[in-house]
């Protein structure tokens, strides 16, 4: 029997699949073998386009290329591939929603984490800014801004027009960018003597009905109020509630910077603790989508033969698909004592790409008087790119979709399972509507 031609198929109907980063082989790191890589993948790029719409990054190659003597990848200048790579924020959700040509397809294409290597080879190199080291230190920053008087200080330091033209010069952010309001009544404070009442969980599905809540850096000092909420509402619906023992940054924003060696410290500090909880029989959640797709996602495939990091992968929950899977066994309380109205809502990339459907819609939707309109787009926000000086105007062109289909909407409430993103949002709108949580609205519809 003749041998058969192989044939390749344009795009997959299988299920993507993500290989391990092999961050620790030296040849990650290697600059010709990225450039090649580099040049591959963006040659695939140009000629499919279908992710131009996504973020900045492939309208940039894009352009470089139609610019070029030869309007094909080979006429750009490899020094000019760091535009695209500063551009990428590592959302996934080209890898997630668009491309057609991730693993197992034969091109094997993995725009976000060839970015990522690409940042990675820059940071080891030492070309990461002070500014950007500053700004993803978020433990840090959070633990000094929220020092009692230091605080007011700070506020009141981020919000002069002086002083934020000298953040512009020294750390490289914007003087329009919305910068978040600290709180010394960190979420860590107020819930220190809560009570997690286990005696009287009740498993059902994938739940445990005993829940660990990892804070998160921003949360804890900027937007206690979240946790709170979330604290409250699933103690109303019959589940235990505790706070992680003690931890630190999930480590996306040194992840975003490709800064892997500091992640991996994160996570010799943070997945022991988490570990521990989930062996004592908790389940894990976090009040912020990038904090769950960081130890759902990523760091899995940095430490794929880690079993305490598998361990904590399979029970770590986005807070929304936790309540709905209550809902699903008939443990969810559906008596609400107010309608929310029309609602605004805005899902997070970083929730998009975790592949567990509209969980927060669904939810709210449950809401007797309540309409619920679903945005999937991004924001701009993404960590640090939407207040840096450097990408801030382009964070607010991404973001104005999003703003025209919220003041479309005409909603009573505006909400956003990532308060970054629903604080840029309603930056962008003038204040014209607040940034809300979901988890407090929810909190408010039961009337708790």
């Amino acid at each position: 029997m003749a041998n058969e031609t192989p044939t390749f198929r344009e795009g997959s109907l299988e299920a993507p699949t993500r290989h391990a980063l092999d961050w620790k082989n030296p040849a990650f790191y290697d600059q010709d073998a990225i450039d090649n890589e580099l040049h591959r993948v963006f040659d695939i790029c140009h000629t499919c386009r279908r992710c131009v719409s996504l973020c900045q990054a492939f309208p940039t190659l894009f352009d470089l290329v139609d610019e070029s003597s030869t309007m094909e990848v080979d006429g750009v200048a490899t020094s000019d591939y760091a535009k695209v790579v500063e551009q990428c924020y590592l959302c996934d959700l080209c890898y997630q929603t668009k491309c057609p040509y991730v693993p197992p397809h034969p091109w094997n294409v993995d725009f976000p984490h060839l970015m990522l290597r690409a940042k990675a080879a820059a940071n080891k190199r030492g070309e990461t800014r002070l500014g950007s080291k500053i700004l993803s230190d978020t433990t840090t920053v959070g633990a000094i801004a929220t020092i009692p008087l230091v605080v007011n200080v700070v506020n009141a330091t981020n919000r002069s027009k002086p002083a934020r033209k000298i953040l512009d010069r020294t750390l490289g952010v914007h003087p329009d960018a919305r910068l978040p309001t600290f709180d010394s009544r960190t979420a860590r404070r107020r819930l220190k003597h809560l009570d997690d009442g286990a005696s009287n969980a009740t498993p059902a599905g994938r739940t445990r009905g005993k829940v660990a809540l990892f804070v998160t850096c921003y949360c804890n000092s900027s937007h206690p109020q979240s946790v709170e909420d979330l604290a409250a509402v699933f103690r109303h619906n019959g589940i235990a509630v505790k706070l992680i023992e003690r931890e630190v940054c999930c480590g996306m924003p040194k992840f975003e910077l490709g800064d892997l060696d500091s992640v991996a410290k994160y996570k010799e500090t943070n997945i022991p603790v988490l570990a521990a909880a989930v062996r004592d029989g908790w389940d894990i959640t976090a009040a912020i989508p990038s904090c769950v797709l960081m130890f759902r996602q990523e760091l899995p495939l940095m430490f794929p033969d880690d079993d305490d990091v598998l361990l904590v992968r399979r029970s770590i929950f986005d807070p929304f698909e936790y309540l709905w899977q209550r809902h699903q066994a008939k443990l969810l309380k559906t008596q609400f004592m107010n309608a929310l109205g029309k609602v605004a809502w805005h899902a997070p990339c970083h929730q998009r790409v975790q592949n567990i459907g509209p969980k927060t819609r669904d939810v709210l939707a449950l809401v007797p008087g309540t309409e619920v309109t679903a945005i999937e787009r991004c924001s701009g926000h993404d960590g640090t790119y939407g207040v840096k000086t450097a990408t801030y105007a382009i964070a607010r062109k991404i973001a104005k979709p999003v703003e025209n289909r919220i003041q479309q909407a005409a909603p009573d409430h505006f909400a956003s399972d990532c308060p970054m993103a629903a604080s840029h949002l309603a930056h962008g709108m003038g204040d014209k509507y607040a940034a809300e949580s979901p988890i407090s609205l929810l909190r408010y519809a039961y009337g708790i």
